[in-house]
């Protein structure tokens, strides 16, 4: 039941981690702070779709 998934910068809208989470117990988007070396600062990603 586990999914992966990609993180998307919301500034530059490139796409830096990869990660994956348990469907069934968060079906939520993941919203997160996390270094984007784009724009070289942390910045919000959010799960892409």
């Amino acid at each position: 039941m586990r999914a992966k998934f990609t993180l998307r910068c919301t500034e530059c809208k490139s796409e830096n981690y990869h990660m994956n989470k348990n469907k069934k117990l968060h079906p939520e988007r993941l919203e997160t702070n996390k270094f984007c070396p784009k724009c070289r600062k942390s910045t919000v990603h959010k799960e892409k779709k």
